[in-house]
């Protein structure tokens, strides 16, 4: 475990380095000069020329990246031109009500997911397969978007059982008004994670049941949720893990559209504000941290893999 764990540690260095290449020369490799893409088309030479200069764009671009690299590793992803402080300081802020918005959602998809794609498995070919399967689909297939103003449109305008924008409300931000404002953006950023980890756990429930070493120890005469829960269900968590890790990225990175819609202030409007701002070091700043919070979830899902099944520890 100890040299699997290494070598996987050694592996996310150059992993990183090719994050930020990626990240840098998208943003770099744009059409047109970066420089008068933020001011503006009718920015005077003058300003062009102050703005080239204060952000290195007249350097050759391995040197520019150099540079950028290094300010990365002391801490310093650039000063915002829209708000005029640091990206470091903007994106943490940002960064925490997306964590927050990321970790509801994932307590919400992935225990009712597997619930759903186990009870599935169970119930095989009957009525209640066939409804959750049709639930699950409609889930991946409906855009994340619809769902939150459909949530939006029920439970807040018609019902008012929630509130429609923000985070707290203008007299709140006590930690239960914070989770009053978090269930429908929640639910909604969940969604089509629980539609495909049900569909995943089904699938490899379903496997897991057929194998012998399950038949067998239905045949000895163990319990069937024992059997369930420590044969099969374990057995077949590798894909679901995978797909768990995977989603979790998704929330992640994908959490714009949930928070455009329902106004949440995380990375997500952070990034739509700094691209209509055309602040490209915030910009910059933002994908690179949810980028590099991708790979250490990936991370994570390799390594919970070598827990689960000693056999990865040889691969």
């Amino acid at each position: 475990m100890r040299r699997y764990l290494i070598r996987r540690l050694l592996l996310l260095v150059p992993l990183l380095l090719g994050v930020s290449l990626v990240v840098f020369l998208i943003m770099h490799l744009s059409p047109g000069d970066p420089a008068v893409l933020m001011l503006g088309q009718d920015a005077t030479p003058a300003a062009v020329a102050k703005l080239r200069a204060e952000l290195g764009l007249a350097d050759p671009l391995p040197v520019q990246y150099v540079k950028w690299v290094g300010r990365i590793v002391r801490g310093d992803l650039g000063r915002s031109l829209w708000t005029s402080r640091p990206v470091f300081d903007e994106v943490l802020e940002r960064f925490l009500a997306t964590l927050l918005l990321t970790a509801a959602s994932v307590c919400i998809s992935v225990p009712f997911g597997i619930a759903l794609g186990v009870a599935g498995a169970v119930a095989r070919g009957t009525a209640l397969d066939a409804g959750l399967t049709l639930l699950t689909i409609a889930g991946i297939s409906l855009p994340v978007f619809w769902i939150g103003l459909v949530l939006m449109v029920t439970f807040s305008l018609h019902l008012g059982w929630f509130p429609a924008l923000g985070m707290t409300s203008p007299a709140g931000g006590t930690s239960a008004d914070v989770l009053y404002h978090l269930v429908l953006p929640a639910v909604t950023l969940a969604a089509p994670s629980l539609a495909i980890i049900a569909r995943i756990t089904r699938t490899s429930t379903v496997e897991a049941l057929a194998q012998d070493y399950v038949r067998t120890a239905f045949a000895k005469g163990l319990p069937g949720r024992r059997v369930m829960l420590k044969h099969a269900l374990n057995n077949g968590l590798i894909p679901v893990i995978t797909v768990v890790g995977l989603q979790v990225g998704q929330l992640l990175g994908g959490a714009v559209l949930t928070e455009t819609v329902f106004a949440w202030p995380g990375l997500g409007t952070l990034l739509v504000r700094g691209i209509l701002a055309r602040d490209f070091p915030l910009v910059q700043g933002a994908v690179l941290v949810v980028a590099t919070l991708f790979v250490l979830v990936n991370l994570l899902v390799d390594l919970s893999y070598a827990y689960i099944d000693p056999r990865v520890h040889h691969v």
